[in-house]
């Protein structure tokens, strides 16, 4: 089975821009263009297609899918299952929202009641499972099963109070990261006081604080770039190497 840009772009619900933008970059070239100059697809596009969008749904951006799926080690088996795996996790996510909604409704209503802190105990542990997921296997074998899972068992009975001030800690700490970027002077009060910051937030979770864990933590960021990914990318410019520096600088 053949199919026309219209065709396809009707089967799959997206719009002929999308396939015309995914041809342009190389994400998902025509199997031909005819005498007619239009861009015909066949079976092998269709699951290429169906596999790109597999990925959008789970918010990959372009420019990975298209790494992925024009590696030449890519399995479509593989990538699906995957997928699979993703989209259950991504369901279960979505399963336990709606079901602190739910609770907080009724609480609302009051047919029930709701202590703070469980208002926040789903989006603590959506979190838990999200790091999990992106940086289990890596922090596991770093740093053993009870060390982290009572790192995550420590998050996940925070206070409401304790996790509000994780978070607006971890966003001062990017602040501070961007403003030394502009001028690097490692031994500065802001460049001490970002140690202090990134200590003060592991001790949120980890079960003792340890120098040697510390500086462990940062050639991680540095050497796998998920972990950079994240710092980077809320900070919008790149801050990791800077990180590491800093804390090469105050421990020992």
């Amino acid at each position: 089975m053949k199919y026309t840009i219209k065709k396809l772009a009707q089967l799959a619900g997206v719009s002929t821009r999308t396939l015309r933008y995914y041809d342009q970059i190389g994400l998902l070239k025509p199997s031909e263009v005819n005498e007619k100059n239009y861009r015909i697809y066949d079976k092998k596009n269709v699951n290429k297609l169906q596999q790109i969008l597999f990925y959008r749904a789970l918010d990959f951006p372009l420019d990975q899918i298209k790494r992925l799926i024009n590696d030449p080690d890519f399995s479509r088996l593989q990538a699906l299952k995957e997928q699979q795996k993703l989209l259950k996790a991504k369901r279960d996510e979505l399963d336990d929202l709606l079901t602190n909604i739910n609770m907080t409704i009724k609480s609302f209503q009051g047919e029930i009641k709701m202590t703070d802190t469980e208002k926040f105990n789903t989006f603590k542990q959506i979190k838990i499972k999200e790091n999990e997921q992106k940086f289990g296997q890596e922090i596991r074998k770093d740093y053993g099963e009870e060390v982290i899972n009572t790192s995550n068992d420590k998050f996940a009975k925070l206070s409401e109070e304790k996790y509000q001030a994780m978070n607006n800690l971890e966003i001062e700490l990017i602040q501070n990261l961007v403003e030394l970027k502009k001028h690097p002077d490692l031994n500065s009060d802001l460049a001490k006081k970002i140690f202090e910051e990134h200590k003060q937030w592991l001790t949120y979770t980890w079960p003792k604080y340890n120098e040697k864990m510390h500086r462990g933590l940062v050639d991680l960021y540095v050497e796998d770039k998920r972990f950079a990914k994240y710092y980077d990318d809320k900070a919008n410019t790149e801050v990791v190497q800077l990180l590491r520096d800093v804390i090469y600088k105050y421990t020992k």
